[in-house]
């Protein structure tokens, strides 16, 4: 791959484009007030050769002899003159109100400029999220928001499709995403495994093309009111591109340290006007992303003790293979993604715009792998017709096998929609239409209960003939030879959402929006072949049932009215109420009240919100219902069941049908900025939320064994059962702060430092878990220490970002440390009495771009350049717990009591490095990227 990448750059360097010649330019860069602009940047368009202006105002440049000055600072709007034989220029600045400050997100009335809004934005651009070096948007907005999570998840099924995401550790359902101002679609995908995310669903953020965006706002704000359901923690607006600049070709390849992992990508992007009335602007990208495999050596006493296995049958396969056969790191994706975005002026007053964007993703990845003592050729003996292999001690050859996991990916949007000015009203109309499509695919595995052995055949009813779907041996059903591929169905979600919002100011102080938005919303469960499904169904993981498949459908209709009011200059107050109607669950009503003041010349903004907030239900968690294979310390993989809450099961284990969350969320903040170029911003929020849904611990049969929880266990081969249901309270309360100092004036150069972080101070259950009484008759609850873990204390407790770019001509130099802080498990099978805690981590990346004519620019990242990984421990909650680290006795298989716990959290160290239920930072050590981009 890196001979790739140098080859592609040898020969883009070489491509024809010429140099043009150089001349010597100055002169003064001012504000209106004549005062020098000290840091204002001069560049030469379409290049990085630039100049920092220096303390009296002034700068010298080299440019070619045609080039177009770019003169750019922060809060002033941006200036291109073309030399054209000129050498001096003194050049005045005017304050910018431009549509780049413009916030889309925050309020639902007439747009304002950053700086009036009284709530915390976070505002990136395209630029920015490049320089991460990171290859799809949710991994660089990890590297560009303090209070942005997500999580690489190892060997987690459907999970490896799209990784969870979080604002301010609230999971992924809680967090809105728009595009281009307009709610986009839910992915079909539920997380159902023990990791970060489980039993939530959010958007397919990773199916956005980082090269069709302009920038992207992060309101770190509760804004239901203004939005509606899922804006509990914020909203992530993706703004896409409008210019209308030259084509681009852009070529990435990279590769991690330990030389797999390959990634290889292409896209292009281009840009059109429409005779002065409108643009189109467009991208595409594809790439391929290799397998990177970071498996754990096997521990043989751990393997023969869960499997109760025969220690010297273990050592053999393990000293064959160590890893025992486990692939787990980052799945094989492939991507295809396809986007537009454009808007013509059909009359002086009115706009008709667009965007469309289609994505498909193919992911393969694989499950734990299938030793041969796990399920024995002695008891299987038709598995050795299935899997053959090499195995010394078995004359059949049954070595076991890996099952894969196979994942095609489809999501779509598109909004049409039309918006201009009529008399003193703004108005905006649209229809937005989206959706995703998951199907899976289960290869080299199989169904125990679909098993080839003709020599054991035997007539059932004894009547000569021979019908496959009777036959018998002993007591088992032979109904017909076990396919080793399966299609196990998948799942789909589209919704249709149609806006209208108006807005216009009332006199020179009050601001009035209203709107309403209606939606419809699909759910579907496709159902599987009848193999991947019946009689326990494909090994690794179950095919959809047909009782458990079908169409679910609910729409909902809202309405909102927003006041904004000028009571002075610099003090402003901002209301809005909103009202929803839900067609099955019922209506909500929120509301949000915020505040802006600021003095010193704009140098000092105090502002805040108080509100409510709800969070609908997901169809997906109202209707999923299935059987799945999960990890079961100690037991290996086990089936258990998710059951649906409008299910008769559900009816005979007493679990009520969900409700909407509610929540209050309280935000202060101090936003400085003390001189152009340097800005300084401290928020606190406080956000609760009452009946919290969540999917619940895995309970298993009780004691006494003949409760109807049992009987349904029994029933269906079950060794456990799950379900959602509004279990409980919660408080979540932090810091963030953002500051910055940009263009600098450093040497020959511009130096931009950026500091951000996010401190939690409170993240926790504040009443009881509200168990069904089934589930609390049996001594057990649905949010048990594992569980909470992942809601409270698996995401940092700490992030922070310290940035540093340095501009230098034709060169940009980029350092990037992130600091992720400390976090606390406590995986299921883990000893009540210890904890695991994964230390502080600083993980820093560099970056060099150069661009040697305005045509051309090559960028080379290497991130986590020091190679760091995830590190934990274990940590005693009382001296019950040290005792278990201090024992050094040893069972009759040779390990302490504090090996079993660590065999028992990493499936004997096949997660050695993250542990089977999570960790804290998507991390496989040192990653090397490069990119050329060509424009003509």
């Amino acid at each position: 791959m890196t001979k790739k990448i140098l080859i592609i750059t040898m020969l883009l360097l070489l491509s024809g484009v010429v140099i043009a010649q150089k001349k010597t330019v100055s002169g003064t860069v001012l504000d209106e007030k004549q005062q020098p602009l000290i840091g204002a940047t001069v560049l030469e368009k379409g290049t990085t050769n630039g100049t920092a202006v220096d303390a009296e105002g002034k700068f010298t440049l080299n440019v070619s002899e045609n080039a177009i000055l770019q003169v750019r600072f922060v809060g002033f709007k941006t200036q291109e003159l073309s030399v054209s034989g000129r050498s001096t220029f003194n050049i005045v600045m005017a304050g910018d109100a431009a549509l780049d400050d413009v916030v889309v997100v925050g309020s639902r009335g007439v747009p304002r400029v950053e700086v009036d809004t009284p709530l915390p934005i976070d505002k990136i651009g395209a630029k920015e999220l490049v320089a991460t070096g990171q290859t799809t948007f949710d991994k660089a907005l990890q590297y560009s928001i303090p209070s942005f999570s997500t999580v690489q998840t190892p060997v987690n099924d459907a999970t490896s499709l799209l990784d969870p995401y979080e604002i301010r550790n609230m999971g992924p359902s809680r967090t809105l995403i728009l595009i281009n101002g307009k709610r986009k679609n839910l992915s079909s995908l539920l997380y159902v495994q023990t990791s970060p995310g489980r039993g939530e669903t959010g958007a397919d953020i990773s199916a956005i093309p980082i090269d069709a965006i302009k920038r992207v706002e992060v309101l770190r704000d509760g804004a239901s009111a203004q939005y509606g359901s899922d804006a509990i923690a914020g909203v992530i607006n993706v703004v896409l591109k409008d210019q209308t600049d030259a084509p681009a070709l852009t070529l990435r390849g990279g590769v991690t340290g330990a030389g797999d992992g390959e990634f290889f990508g292409v896209s292009f992007t281009n840009g059109s006007k429409f005779a002065g009335k409108g643009f189109i602007n467009y991208a595409v990208d594809l790439s391929q992303q290799g397998l990177s495999n970071r498996p754990g050596t096997v521990n043989a006493a751990g393997e023969a003790m869960d499997f109760g296995a025969d220690i010297n049958f273990v050592n053999e396969f393990l000293t064959r293979k160590p890893d025992a056969g486990n692939i787990n790191g980052a799945p094989q994706t492939t991507a295809s993604k396809f986007l537009i975005n454009g808007g013509i002026n059909i009359s002086e007053n009115t706009e008709v715009y667009g965007n469309a964007a289609y994505v498909y993703k193919k992911v393969n990845s694989f499950a734990n792998y299938r030793t041969p003592y796990w399920r024995t050729i002695q008891d299987f003996p038709y598995l050795a017709n299935f899997f053959p292999g090499n195995h010394p001690t078995n004359p059949s050859g049954y070595d076991g096998y890996v099952p894969s996991f196979d994942g095609n990916l489809a999501d779509y949007h598109a909004t049409l929609g039309v918006k201009g000015k009529l008399g003193e009203w703004n108005h905006d109309a649209s229809l937005t239409v989206g959706g995703n499509q998951q199907s899976y695919t289960v290869n080299n595995s199989h169904n125990r209960n679909f098993v080839y052995s003709p020599s054991t055949w035997l007539d059932a009813n004894s009547n000569g003939t021979v019908d496959t779907g009777e036959l018998t041996q002993g007591s088992l059903l032979y109904r017909e030879n076990s396919p080793i591929t399966f299609d196990v169905g998948g799942t789909r979600f589209t919704h249709t959402v149609g806006n209208i919002d108006v807005s216009r100011k009332i006199g020179e102080k009050l601001s009035l929006g209203l709107g309403t938005e209606f939606r419809s919303e699909t759910f579907t469960v496709i159902e599987g072949s009848l193999a991947s499904y019946d009689g326990g169904g494909a090994d690794s993981f179950a095919g959809n049932q047909p009782e458990n498949s079908g169409k679910f459908n609910r729409y909902n209709i809202g309405g909102y009215i927003d006041l904004l009011y000028d009571i002075t200059d610099n003090f402003l107050i901002n209301g809005t109420a909103r009202v929803e109607e839900y067609s099955d669950f019922g209506e909500a009503f929120v509301w949000k009240v915020s505040s802006r003041y600021k003095f010193l010349d704009d140098k000092v903004i105090v502002r805040g919100s108080a509100s409510t907030g709800f969070r609908a239900p997901t169809l997906h968690q109202i209707y999923t219902q299935k059987a799945q294979y999960s990890f079961v310390p100690g037991q290996g993989i086990q089936v258990g069941g998710l059951v649906n809450n409008v299910s008769p099961q559900a009816k005979l284990l007493g679990i009520k049908p969900l409700e909407a969350e509610k929540s209050q969320n309280f935000t202060a903040g101090l936003a400085l900025k003390p001189k152009k170029g340097v800005s300084i911003a401290i928020d606190y929020y406080n956000i609760e939320v009452r009946d919290r849904i969540i999917l619940g611990t895995e309970i298993g049969p009780t004691t006494a064994g003949n409760t109807p929880l049992d009987a349904l266990l029994t029933a269906n081969n079950l060794s456990d059962v799950s379900f959602f249901s509004n279990a409980i309270d919660t408080r979540t309360s932090g810091i963030d702060f953002v500051g910055s100092i940009r263009y600098l004036a450093l040497g020959s150069g511009t130096l931009s430092i950026n500091l951000s972080g996010n401190v939690v101070l409170e993240n926790k259950r504040i009443n009881n878990v509200k168990n069904p009484a089934i589930v609390e008759s049996s001594n057990q609850s649905v949010a048990n220490a594992t569980q909470e873990a992942l809601f409270f204390t698996s995401r940092p407790e700490t992030k922070w970002i310290l940035g540093l770019n340095y501009e230098l001509g034709k060169v940009t130099f980029m350092v990037n440390n992130t600091l992720f802080g400390k976090t606390t498990f406590k995986q299921q099978g883990l000893d009540n009495n210890l904890r695991t805690e994964f230390e502080p981590r600083v993980v820093t990346d560099l970056g060099v771009t150069i661009s040697p004519t305005d045509k051309l620019t090559i960028s080379l990242n290497a991130n986590n350049i020091l190679g760091i990984l995830p590190q934990w421990k274990f940590v005693a909650e009382n001296p019950a717990g040290q005792a278990i680290i201090d024992d050094t006795s040893t069972n009759a298989f040779g390990l302490t009591p504090i090996q079993v716990q660590s065999n028992l959290i990493t499936f004997n160290q096949r997660y050695s490095q993250m542990t089977y239920d999570g960790y804290h930072f998507s991390q496989l050590g040192f990653l090397f990227n490069a990119s050329v981009q060509l424009r003509f």
